[in-house]
């Protein structure tokens, strides 16, 4: 169906597949609450990866240090008012609006739910800074909604330029909180899901103004290679985090895999923190296929 300037409609089901989404990620962040946080068995894994970052090597703790310090309210504003220039030079004041609501409403979900909703009951013996809720990981919030509001305001033809810079930035973000202790995996995966709903309501909220349209041009071939290179990327880290963690639970059992390798048991969950960024920005992305904003 064409609309009075000869291009095509969106269905109603297309415009839906966004609520869908930020239903099923508001969904998925629940289930890793509960599943990580309100379980002894989650505790015990997850406070085991974060002794064994312990044994990390100095550079890798450094560099994670060092790239999260990059993170600040400055740099923060940085972004905000790069993704709210490039909207207005495209002269679309509501994709803008669009843009920055995603990255300022992702921090805003995240700190309301780690500061004031979510406890982190004590299930199992821990002191100090590792007995406080972290969840969701603000450090991922911002690097996943920064990609999002990316691939959301610039024009389809450079859809695939801001992927290959961000992408591989807002993965390194993740797996550092694990890395520099900052984190713990669940806070990541929380993370990733607050960040996809919010991006997801903002796509909603720009289709339903009539601002998507399909894209009929030809397919880019860089970012295809772009796409099915991440893919790869997510699948392995999938598989290498589901052998490093699967092995000692299968073999020795839970009690010796968290006294006895906690190296393992962080590896496998920086892995899985890789994993987790990955997939989340594919399936956004995925969502958006054949879509833009002229």
């Amino acid at each position: 169906m064409l609309d009075s300037r000869g291009t095509v409609d969106l269905t109603a089901a297309t415009v839906r597949r966004w609520q869908v989404l930020a239903g099923l990620s508001a969904l998925v962040a629940v289930a890793v609450y509960v599943l990580a946080v309100l379980t002894e068995t989650g505790q015990r894994l997850e406070n085991a990866a974060l002794r064994g970052a312990d044994e990390a090597g100095s550079r890798d703790q450094s560099t994670a240090d060092d790239a999260l310090g990059e993170i600040t309210l400055y740099s923060l504003a940085v972004a905000v008012v790069a993704v709210a220039v490039i909207g207005l030079v495209r002269k679309r004041l509501d994709l803008a609006i669009a843009a920055v609501g995603v990255i300022v409403a992702g921090q805003l979900v995240t700190q309301a739910l780690k500061r004031f909703v979510l406890p982190r009951p004590a299930l199992v013996e821990v002191t100090g800074h590792y007995a406080e809720n972290s969840l969701p990981s603000g450090h991922t919030t911002i690097a996943m909604t920064v990609l999002f509001a990316a691939l959301i305001v610039v024009p389809y033809r450079w859809r695939g330029v801001a992927l290959f810079f961000v992408l591989s930035w807002a993965v390194g973000i993740g797996a550092y909180t694990v890395t520099a202790k900052w984190h713990r995996l669940s806070d990541t995966l929380a993370a990733d899901a607050v960040s996809l709903a919010v991006a997801c309501l903002a796509s909603w909220w720009l289709a339903r103004r009539g601002l998507v349209r399909r894209h009929d041009g030809p397919r880019r071939v860089p970012r295809v290679l772009i796409v099915a290179f991440a893919s790869l990327g997510g699948v392995f880290f999938l598989a290498l985090g589901t052998i490093l963690l699967g092995a000692p639970l299968v073999t020795e059992g839970l009690d010796a895999t968290v006294r006895d390798d906690a190296y393992v048991v962080y590896l496998a969950a920086s892995s899985f923190a890789s994993f987790g960024s990955i997939a989340t920005a594919l399936v956004f992305l995925a969502s958006w296929r054949r879509l833009e904003i002229p």
